[in-house]
């Protein structure tokens, strides 16, 4: 039913509407606004920021580095590779040693502007972050139209940048950058054995300590380690490097 109201409202009141039965109804409460639940505690916020590696790193006052020697036939002067690291979340479980920046230095000044180029992009390289394990292999498939070299222990190096490469993959392994997985147990095995058998047959041959090398001086180059250690066992080409051999 519409009630038409013609004076002023002056006041106002609850009004209790008779009840079916007789008995007047209550008047209802107001509804309180149900509790809202408190946010939950940012976790985010408590656990410990994990710093990455990033080109906006900015460099520490100190930094812990190694020096890698490179003796070349190319030269007569040495080559000294320094590979500096920065300790990322020093203290915490998640305590990283990565590469930050390279220098390489020599008295030799033939190759001096492409060096200085060189070491910068693969510090700039480094300091981008991500994966950077790339650069030893891109660093190692460099050949010079020369020719390569044979380096103390007769690993080939297609070129210098192939030995600076070399370097910094050693250099990684060592801060564990680069896992080396090595080998099994069965092919550790099986160059003892070949060593074993080898080391054998030069003492028969000859008492020069000077013969008796870590590989025989007519070694072949393995394919696979790219050492001159492969010589004939059992009429099979074997290598004592690594274990490779052409019968399996």
């Amino acid at each position: 039913m519409t009630i038409k109201i013609s004076s002023k409202i002056v006041d106002f009141g609850i009004s209790r509407e008779p009840h079916p039965d007789g008995e007047s109804q209550p008047p209802a409460m107001p509804q309180e606004p149900a509790p809202v639940a408190a946010p939950a505690a940012d976790t985010a916020d408590k656990a410990p920021k994990v710093v990455h590696m990033h080109e906006k790193l900015e460099r520490p006052e100190m930094l812990l580095g190694s020096t890698y020697k490179l003796k070349t036939p190319l030269s007569e002067h040495a080559l000294y590779v320094t590979i500096n690291d920065v300790i990322l979340n020093p203290g915490t479980e998640h305590e990283l040693r990565r590469p930050f920046e390279i220098f390489i230095n020599s008295k030799n000044m033939d190759h001096f502007q492409w060096i200085v180029a060189l070491t910068r992009i693969i510090s700039a390289v480094f300091r981008k972050g991500g994966d950077v394990t790339f650069l030893v292999e891109e660093l190692r498939s460099v050949f010079d139209p020369r020719g390569g070299y044979f380096k103390k222990g007769g690993k080939y190096m297609p070129s210098l940048v192939a030995e600076i490469g070399d370097a910094i993959e050693s250099h990684m392994r060592m801060i564990g950058l680069i896992k080396d997985e090595g080998l099994d147990e069965h092919q550790r095995r099986l160059v003892e054995e070949k060593r074993a058998q080898y080391e054998a047959s030069v003492h028969q041959a000859s008492d020069d300590p000077q013969a008796r090398e870590s590989f025989p001086p007519g070694a072949q180059l393995c394919g696979k380690c790219h050492t001159k250690a492969v010589v004939v066992m059992d009429n099979c080409l074997t290598c004592l490097n690594c274990g490779d051999s052409k019968c399996g």
